[in-house]
């Protein structure tokens, strides 16, 4: 850091203006400071330069939010005090959006109940390198340990063509089509016997 500062500089509720190493210039105000890793972290307030996409991003969000950073000290090219403003983490100035934030978290908690159900339990890697690539083109599930395609065709261990069974015709000769394809392709990198 180009200016010399001690923790005082750097004390909860200072509102800094500050230049970095990087050419980044900012208006933030401090919410703490941590001594052994000097780690600054700032609510951001105003940048001094904005980009036309920040500034379209910036403008299409809804609602009120806070632009938090963490930023190593050593970063700071300059600085300059510019006053002391509230307490940051004063409760009743801040605002949660507890709706938004519970929908987020039960989109995630779908997305990952989602993807944990493309893993098959006890399956070699090959089994799941097939499911992964019947997965591309067509509907899969996983029965245990049989692939279930559009819920009426089953590949079953050792997930060979002839392990193809159910659906109508058409449909099991398209998962044979697909099958055979996946092992030819699983030969050629060496991945299976």
């Amino acid at each position: 850091m180009a200016t010399d500062a001690n923790s005082e500089d750097f004390a909860i509720g200072c509102v800094l203006s500050i230049k970095t190493t990087l050419g980044d210039e900012f208006e933030g105000q401090v919410i703490t400071f941590d001594r052994l890793s000097n780690i600054l972290v700032l609510h951001i307030l105003c940048f001094i330069y904005f980009s036309l996409t920040e500034i379209l991003q910036e403008g299409s969000k809804s609602g009120p939010r806070r632009n938090i950073r963490l930023l190593k000290a050593n970063y700071i090219k300059e600085f300059t005090f510019l006053r002391h403003g509230e307490d940051p983490l004063d409760l009743k100035n801040c605002y949660l959006d507890l709706h938004s934030l519970q929908a987020r978290e039960e989109s995630a908690i779908r997305q990952a109940e989602v993807e944990a159900e493309r893993i098959g339990v006890g399956v070699t890697a090959e089994a799941q390198s097939i499911f992964d690539a019947l997965s591309r083109t067509l509907p899969v599930r996983w029965d245990k340990t049989v692939i279930v395609v559009l819920d009426e065709v089953r590949v079953s261990s050792p997930y060979l063509p002839e392990s193809v069974t159910g659906g109508t015709a058409a449909a099991n000769e398209r998962v044979k089509k697909v099958l055979e394809l996946e092992r030819k392709r699983l030969q050629s990198r060496g991945a299976a016997p």
